[in-house]
């Protein structure tokens, strides 16, 4: 989404900064297949994950550290600061995401039929996809997604040993 706003120069211009293969027509085309890839490899999966570590998460969560900590460096060159801090901040930031979010969608995943549970990755894509969009327009909305995904991953950590006590049918 950053790199697509970028290369048409909405919110952000990486253009004459040493990211601007980051707006660059290969460079989404690059993205785009990776995504369109690991879509047909989670469908052709089934509808079950696999057990235990999930190759597939595990690769995809690389390329989203990479792709956070070039887009947050490629970010404070294009607003002229120095671009190293972004590397660090942005694969911070999205390790971050990636633990709130998987670890949410994981437990909601367990209590869902397989069917529903796998739409979940249709609704954490877009998501992503709104929040992207939603931080380049308002960067506010950045630092309240981050606060919410301390506070997922802080609550998730608190509540792992407690039981669920939600509503109990009576019969």
């Amino acid at each position: 989404m950053s790199g697509a706003l970028a290369r048409g120069d909405i919110g952000l211009d990486f253009t004459g900064t040493s990211y601007d293969f980051l707006e660059s027509p290969g460079f989404l085309a690059a993205v785009l297949a990776l995504a369109v890839l690991a879509y047909v490899v989670e469908r052709s999966r089934g509808w079950t994950r696999p057990a235990g570590r999930d190759p597939l998460a595990l690769a995809l969560g690389a390329v989203a550290l990479a792709l956070g900590a070039l887009l947050f460096a490629g970010s404070l060159a294009a607003g002229h600061h120095e671009s190293w801090p972004g590397l660090l901040a942005g694969v911070a930031c999205a390790a971050l995401g990636y633990a709130a979010v998987a670890a949410l969608f994981g437990r909601a995943r367990q209590r869902l039929e397989a069917r529903a549970a796998s739409l979940l990755d249709v609704y954490a894509d877009v998501a992503a996809l709104v929040l992207a969009a939603l931080s380049i327009a308002l960067p506010p909305a950045g630092i309240a997604a981050l606060a919410a995904f301390l506070v997922l991953v802080i609550r998730a950590r608190g509540g792992h040993g407690q039981k669920y006590e939600g509503l109990r049918i009576l019969r």
